[in-house]
């Protein structure tokens, strides 16, 4: 840490800069007037403490000076008048702590700036966390795809990261749009607020409202204590209200008041509370027919359509689902600390003329199967499995682990072949001592 002090007593002065040089962390420099100080602003400094009473400057007017440059920067006033009035007035305009002279001095000054050089540590982490996010959520490196369908997502998405505009994304289950929402988000202007989440479809819709708005205390049976709704928590950032479609028709009114208004009530309270949220809404239906359909209000639907953006199914984008099986493919490998594997020629066409009824999401979990199948530095047309039941969608929107994955598959080929291992093994391209590893662990459950 840079200190700067600024203190005109030489025996004062150097009382501070002995203390504070203890710690072979603090790079420490003196000035004796207010004013060498300022001509050094602004300068490579962390914080400053400066003497209430300075022989060239007012304390006010030189922490006015000080914050005209550096708004952010901390400011520790030293005073020999323990003077509870002046303090508070100081603290109004932004000075860190208010210090009294007196021996106690040295110690409380190295425990404020102690905790100051925590503050900025966990500050530059999390600047250094929200580049890492931004870069990682970069349209180049997070949406993978060279088709021509995906060339057209891709300019909507630069149109709609450089503006404030409502999103409405719609695609298939599993096509990435909750991804594609992060990206926008973390490409905005908005990208240091945060970006929050809501599927509609995973919550009751009888807590749906106190999910978006919050509640205070004792609104209701349960409610124990006061709850920040989404569109508050997402204040400053992005609000993605995912499955749009599966509100009911009283809370699409509360939405679109709240969306019009840019205000909320929290339930239990008439108090007004304003929000500033980016809102982006996705659904796999077609909200056009819904409006139609009379379950979606037709108000709400021209308040949320904005931009649309609509992400083609997999099936459609044609060799970017070899690109995208790749990446998987690389991204699982050095994930599990596996030896790098590619894809076998052979392998494509089976990859090219599947349908992809779980879109991108089915593919993620089949070429991570696939790896773990594979015996090989690439991976064969037999080392990838697909889904063995006609309920591919439904397993596929099930929140499950590879390992599960992997075990219903396994445990689906040994009832098809009526508890034939031998054979299920033969099917599966893998030994027969996997199978009877997984059975005698429990994993999996021979029936009859």
């Amino acid at each position: 840490m840079r200190i700067w002090c600024v203190e005109d007593d030489p025996v004062y002065s150097k009382f501070i800069e002995y203390g504070l040089k203890l710690n072979p962390n603090y790079e420490v420099y003196m000035f004796s007037s207010g004013t060498d100080m300022l001509k050094q602003l602004p300068g490579s400094v962390d914080v400053i403490t400066l003497d209430y009473r300075l022989p060239d400057l007012k304390c006010e007017k030189l922490i006015k000076e000080i914050k005209t440059k550096l708004p952010d920067l901390p400011i520790i006033v030293i005073s020999a008048q323990e003077d509870i009035a002046t303090a508070v007035e100081l603290l109004k305009v932004g000075v860190y702590d208010y210090i009294v002279k007196n021996e106690e001095t040295k110690d409380r000054l190295l425990n404020t700036i102690k905790h100051l050089g925590e503050n900025i540590k966990l500050k530059e982490e999390l600047r250094s966390l929200r580049r890492e996010i931004t870069k990682r959520y970069d349209f180049s490196n997070s949406i993978k795809g060279n088709s021509k369908a995906m060339q057209d997502v891709f300019s909507l998405l630069e149109k709609a990261a450089g503006s404030n505009i409502t999103v409405s994304i719609s695609g298939e289950t599993g096509t990435g749009k909750e991804l594609v929402a992060k990206a926008i988000h973390f490409n905005s202007n908005r990208n240091s607020g945060p970006f929050v989440a809501v599927n509609m479809a995973a919550i009751p819709s009888s807590l749906v409202e106190s999910e978006l708005f919050g509640h205070e205390r004792g609104a209701f049976t349960g409610a124990d204590q006061k709850r920040i709704g989404k569109f508050e928590e997402a204040n400053g950032g992005t609000l993605f209200l995912d499955e749009i479609a599966e509100l009911n028709l009283n809370l699409q009114a509360k939405i679109l008041r709240v969306l019009q208004e840019k205000e909320i009530n929290r339930i239990g309270s008439n108090k007004i509370i304003k929000v500033n949220s980016r809102v982006i809404i996705a659904t796999h239906k077609n909200l056009n027919e819904e409006v139609r359909n009379g379950t979606f209000r037709e108000d709400l639907y021209y308040r949320v359509l904005g931009l649309p953006i609509h992400l083609p199914p997999l099936r459609k984008r044609g060799s970017d689902i070899i690109e995208l099986a790749k990446y998987f493919i690389d991204q699982f490998c050095e994930e599990n600390g596996l030896p790098k594997k590619g894809i076998e020629a052979a392998a494509n066409p089976k990859l090219l003329e599947y349908s992809w009824m779980g879109n991108v999401r089915e593919l993620k979990a089949v070429t991570e199967l696939a790896c773990v199948m594979s015996s090989g530095a690439n991976i064969a047309a037999d080392d990838i499995i697909f889904s063995p039941t006609s309920q591919s969608l439904n397993l596929f929107e099930e929140e499950m682990s590879l390992k599960e994955y992997t075990n219903q598959i396994v445990k689906h080929y040994v009832k098809k072949n009526n508890n034939n291992v031998v054979e299920a093994a033969k099917v599966l391209g893998v030994g027969k001592s996997t199978i009877y590893r997984l059975i005698k662990s429990g994993e999996i459950k021979m029936e009859n």
